[in-house]
């Protein structure tokens, strides 16, 4: 079996307790992050889109920590938006502010639905263990 690493970053325990799934798993140099969305501490979706984004981005920004990684460590991407073209200018302004630019390979996904009412967007990636 191969080894891994379940990494939950200490804000997050509540919601691996409720939910079962891990925020992210380390194989070998390799980090796979869970769809994160913007939802508050408490588990409470956020309504304004552009706080809902930018929270959804340090949701992200923290499991990375977690596991001693950043944005920069991040080689792919797939992001989850429902309503797409009714909030993508701000998504895209929120991810142009706090990812860098043309680091990763990016995918947008259209769906109709999240896991919660009210969710606008999800963000997984894969990142990459920097080599010292």
């Amino acid at each position: 079996m191969t080894e891994r690493e379940i990494i939950v970053p200490r804000a997050m325990k509540t919601i691996v307790e409720r939910a079962g799934y891990a925020p992210a798993v380390r194989v070998g140099d390799l980090l796979f992050c869970a769809g994160q969305v913007g939802r508050t501490a408490d588990l409470q979706v956020i309504e304004d889109p552009e706080q809902q984004f930018t929270a959804a981005w340090e949701n992200l920004r923290s499991v990375l920590a977690a596991a001693d990684c950043s944005f920069e460590d991040v080689v792919e991407m797939t992001t989850y938006h429902v309503d797409m073209s009714q909030h993508m200018a701000v998504f895209r302004e929120v991810k142009n502010r706090v990812f860098p630019i043309g680091l990763c390979a990016w995918t947008c996904v259209g769906v109709s639905e999240l896991a919660h009412p009210g969710l606008l967007v999800e963000i997984k990636c894969v990142a990459a263990r920097r080599v010292a």
